[in-house]
């Protein structure tokens, strides 16, 4: 067992604050990290205040991890000591659907993916998984993520989480050349959604709320932006969208958007709202053949594509780094929306 130091929320009200803990050793097939950086996600703000029900306290937020390999079990053969590597929003699964067989993890049939903090942790009967904001963290190798040397690890490290959440939609829904890809929102989804349209070669438009943000999507790789608060700026693109990235996390009406689409087109959500959104009105569906739609991070090997695709293009996140000391200052100013686009912790604070 080892001793980690880490942030922890105690109940859904209270600040985070200092908390320690034991990690186990490597088993045979087992990786260490100890972790560089580690990104904060609008997930664990939802969690930690408990808004999706189901926390258990104290709570280790962080599934958007960066770091190197300090030691590795004996069956080991993917990493080394001294490598670079990630781990993202699980740490298993069953591993022998039809989904994980598939490389789809993240959909794991059997119910029995495990997230990187608060889940049932197989290794610790009983008790919950212990998640990045902390010194280390020991995962199975099949569930590490390597890091080429060219990605910043501050900025690699949202990656794992605002990454391939919009890359797997982005890719399974083929944006590419000749299609046209709206970007609903511009946060810590919207900023890589747009990047990533953009590096595939789709026509990109950014849909905001904020006269603010024109000139930042634009910077980030958008052909166009829209004010969704505009009546007349939607009105001239009702039916002319292939697929929409719909990445607000809040509950909104959905029908603006659906009435963008094409026939045939799609509108995928990826935020997760603490309550339902109004019902979308059946007839923008049907009458055009189009498709509500969601979609969960990705499995591993699509990770690691996005995380290569990453390395090829210079793509990351655009991040401010904080110490682990200024975490709760950082969720209220997510919740303020003051952020471009995401905070990485500087995990050496807690060292």
């Amino acid at each position: 067992m080892s001793r980690a130091n880490a942030y922890a929320a105690f109940d859904k009200s209270a600040p985070l604050g200092p908390f320690s803990f034991e990690r186990r050793d490597p088993g045979p097939t087992d990786v260490r990290i100890d972790i560089d950086f580690c990104g904060i996600c609008h997930s664990d703000l939802h969690t930690v205040r408990s808004e999706w029900q189901g926390t258990a306290y104290p709570c280790v937020p962080g599934h958007e991890i960066a770091g190197r390999v300090t030691s590795v079990g004996t069956n080991v053969t993917r990493f080394k000591v001294g490598d670079r590597a990630g781990v993202g929003c699980m740490v298993d699964s069953c591993r022998t659907c039809a989904s994980c067989r598939e490389g789809l993890e993240q959909y794991c049939d059997q119910g029995k993916m495990v997230l990187t903090y608060n889940s049932l942790d197989p290794h610790r009967p009983g008790e919950r998984t212990y998640g990045g904001y902390s010194t280390h963290i020991v995962v199975d190798e099949a569930f590490c993520l390597t890091l080429a040397a060219s990605l910043d690890m501050s900025a690699a490290a949202p990656l794992l989480c605002a990454g391939i959440t919009t890359y797997s939609p982005l890719r399974h829904w083929k944006a590419g050349p000749g299609t046209r890809v709206g970007v609903v929102g511009l946060g810590g989804l919207g900023h890589m959604a747009v990047k990533f349209a953009h590096a595939f070669g789709a026509e990109t438009v950014m849909f905001t709320t904020s006269p603010k943000k024109v000139a930042d999507a634009r910077r980030l790789g958008a052909d166009e932006v829209v004010l969704s608060n505009d009546e007349a700026a939607m009105k001239a693109r009702v039916g002319t969208f292939d697929l929409l990235i719909n990445t607000v996390a809040f509950s909104h009406n959905l029908d603006p958007f659906l009435g963008l689409l094409k026939r045939d087109g799609t509108m995928v959500l990826l935020g997760a709202p603490e309550t339902p959104h109004p019902s979308p009105t059946v007839g923008q569906l049907i009458f055009r053949r189009r498709s509500l739609a969601g979609s969960l991070i990705g499995g591993i090997a699509e990770t690691q594509e996005m995380l290569d695709f990453c390395a090829e293009k210079q793509i990351a996140c655009d991040v401010e780094v904080i110490r682990a000391q200024q975490i709760n200052e950082a969720y209220a100013r997510m919740l303020r929306s003051d952020v471009k686009y995401r905070f990485s912790i500087d995990m050496s604070s807690l060292r």
